[in-house]
C-alpha cells in the first residue's frame, strides 16, 4: 500500500559490538533480487545514518536497517536505544516467531514506545498453528526441539510433558 517499509533484523550473536562476519548488507543485496527493487542499507541501527535514510525514503520504498544486535542496549533491552528505533517507525509489525519471547529491545522495548503494534502474518499463522496442535494434537504427538540454549525451552518442555507423548531434544 505505498508504505515506506524499515526492516529490522538479527543475524548471529556479535556480542554488541560491529563485525563485519554478521553484516546484513547481504540480506539487502538478496532481499533485492527478491522483491525485484532497491532495498536501501543503513549502515546503522539508530542514529544519522538510519535517520537521514528514512527521511529520504519515498512511498512503497523499503529499506533495512544494519545488525541490531552490534548494539549491546539490543539484548538489555536498553530504554533510550528501545525509543531510538521507535522514532523510525509509525508502526511496528514483528513477525519473528522465534525472537518473539526474548526480552530484547527491537521487539519488547520498541513495541513499549510505538502507539500501533501488531504481529505479522508469519507470527499469526504460528500462533494458530501451535495453538491448534497444543489444544488437539494428533497421535501419536511428538514434540522436538532444537537450538543451543535448553535453557530457553524450559518451561516450554514443561508444557509439552502434559501434552506430548514424546519430547526429543536436539542441540
Amino acid at each position: 500500500h505505498n508504505a515506506k517499509v524499515i526492516l529490522c533484523s538479527h543475524l548471529g550473536r556479535p556480542k554488541g559490538e560491529f563485525n563485519m562476519k554478521y553484516s546484513l548488507k547481504p540480506i539487502a543485496k538478496r532481499l533485492s533480487e527478491l522483491l525485484g527493487k532497491k532495498v536501501h542499507m543503513a549502515d546503522d541501527v539508530i542514529g544519522d545514518s538510519a535517520k537521514c535514510l528514512v527521511a529520504s525514503l519515498r512511498e512503497g520504498d523499503v529499506m533495512l536497517l544494519e545488525n541490531v544486535r552490534f548494539h549491546k542496549e539490543e539484548e538489555a533491552n536498553d530504554m533510550a536505544f528501545s525509543k531510538a528505533l521507535a522514532e523510525l517507525a509509525d508502526v511496528y509489525v514483528n513477525d519473528a516467531f522465534g525472537t518473539a519471547h526474548r526480552a530484547h529491545a527491537s521487539n519488547v522495548g520498541i513495541s513499549s514506545n510505538i502507539d500501533v503494534t501488531v504481529a505479522g502474518f508469519l507470527l499469526e499463522k504460528e500462533i494458530k498453528f501451535i495453538g491448534g496442535t497444543l489444544e488437539k494434537p494428533e497421535r501419536p504427538f511428538v514434540a522436538i526441539l532444537g537450538g543451543a540454549k535448553v535453557s530457553d525451552k524450559i518451561e516450554v518442555i514443561n508444557n509439552l510433558l502434559n501434552v506430548a507423548d514424546k519430547i526429543l531434544i536436539g542441540g
